[in-house]
């Protein structure tokens, strides 16, 4: 069973940058497909972006198009190259990881990492 460990949140300030790393505990390339999630407090797990290197598919959600990146490295790591924050991308940002991509619902993905804090202030 795949662990995820997140690492590279923090405070912003709005229109910085941050970038969010993900090391998984074996190899991930060509294996998994990996995304990453967020949730702010009281709301649900929201899909951000995933990446499948089986298929050279990278995938954004609306809210995030243009200023985050999601990019693999051929081991095991997964980042998220986050530009032009603003306050409402202020949430907890998770890592995970499935082996067959069933959609972007939380639900279809099986390893979670435990997530890391993006606080962005205006």
């Amino acid at each position: 069973q795949v662990q995820l460990v997140e690492s590279g949140g923090g405070l912003v300030q709005a229109g910085g940058s941050l970038r969010l790393s993900c090391v998984a505990s074996e190899r991930t390339f060509g294996t998994y497909v990996m995304g990453w999630f967020r949730q702010a407090p009281g709301e649900e797990r929201k899909f951000v972006a995933y990446s499948s290197t089986r298929s050279y598919t990278r995938v954004y959600a609306d809210t995030v198009k243009g200023r985050f990146t999601i990019s693999t490295d051929n081991d095991n790591t997964v980042y998220l190259q986050m530009n032009s924050l603003k306050p409402e991308d202020t949430a907890v940002y998770y890592c995970a990881a499935t082996r067959q991509y069933k959609g972007r619902s939380a639900d279809n993905w099986n390893y979670w990492g435990q997530g890391t804090q993006v606080t962005v202030s205006s």
